[in-house]
């Protein structure tokens, strides 16, 4: 595998920190990935995962999202995705990474993988430009009550008016994220509902480039983002025919109890007439498939995943 870092523009100016891994040995690839990350992580995380991706001779692409990582322009303070409509700027961030990757290979199917934040960035993304993809798999999803994301963009509207977009909002993050550790008791720390690798949770809690806490103006961004995803007509815009792929832990707190929210999630897809939704859910794993104690064998069942769609192109 190489490795390739590089910055692109996105739409609206913002430099954009991005990273390519290609197969060694100027092998073809069969296939393009681009990745969408989690909240408070960066691309460099994926690094074991696009590895056994290109061992298995598909090209991977990602970017640190705004506020996140390399690209983040506010380092130390809290996560922001832009001053307006950051969720929005987000996906057509990711849109441009898009066109590098068809410029440089027009002729490669384009998979997407988005992990939890990214996985519903690309939800929302294939509702605007699915019928430039083969397929979709989403890590760490859910499903998002409507009644709970207009409550939270108002707590996050009041807050923006009372400290400012970028002021940390302690108390979102609290709503958001306060139950995740329940029924791990005891935690030895605040994100033990990662992972079961307690390695991993180590290390991206050490990371320098981990974000600590949303801003209100994530949390409104966010909340907003959700809801265009949800909303009916906009799920009905997705290609009939795109293959989406679901991937959860029975123990991720994001996909709900068992991964009933996972279900229901694909029910609704299916509901809405899309012919090739599927799940599978890992016993016991928890939220970062990618960083779990099973993550060898949920490797390569995404690359299964993708190597069944490609024979069916």
């Amino acid at each position: 595998m190489t490795t390739a870092l590089f910055t692109f523009q996105s739409s609206d100016g913002t430099e954009i920190f991005a990273m390519k891994w290609s197969p060694e040995n100027s092998q073809k690839p069969k296939a393009a990935v681009q990745i969408a990350h989690g909240y408070a992580e960066h691309i460099g995380r994926y690094n074991a995962f696009t590895g056994k991706l290109a061992e298995a001779g598909i090209v991977v692409y990602g970017n640190d999202h705004r506020g996140h990582g390399k690209t983040n322009g506010n380092v130390g303070e809290a996560i922001c995705f832009a001053d307006e409509a950051g969720f929005d700027k987000v996906v057509a961030d990711m849109r441009a990474l898009t066109e590098i990757i068809q410029a440089e290979y027009p002729d490669l199917p384009l998979f997407l993988f988005g992990h939890s934040m990214g996985s519903m960035l690309t939800r929302r993304y294939i509702q605007l430009y699915g019928d430039d993809l083969a397929g979709a798999v989403l890590s760490g999803s859910g499903v998002f009550s409507n009644a709970l994301l207009k409550l939270g963009t108002v707590v996050a509207a009041s807050e923006i008016k009372r400290n400012g977009r970028a002021h940390p909002s302690r108390l979102l993050d609290k709503l958001v994220f306060q139950n995740f550790n329940r029924g791990l008791k005891p935690a030895r720390t605040d994100l033990d509902w990662l992972s079961r690798d307690g390695a991993e949770v180590d290390r991206f809690l050490a990371d320098p480039l981990r974000g600590k806490i949303g801003s209100a103006g994530y949390f409104h961004d966010f909340f907003s983002g959700l809801l265009a995803m949800n909303d009916a007509v906009n799920i009905q815009s997705i290609p009939k025919d795109l293959p989406l792929q679901f991937i959860s832990g029975t123990a991720d707190p994001v996909g709900g109890k068992a991964g009933r929210g996972i279900v229901q999630t694909c029910r609704a897809y299916q509901q809405a007439g899309l012919q090739d939704v599927s799940y599978k859910l890992y016993e016991g794993a928890r939220h970062e498939l990618l960083n779990e104690t099973n993550k060898d064998a949920v490797t390569q069942d995404v690359i299964e995943w993708i190597n069944a769609h490609l024979e069916s192109l």
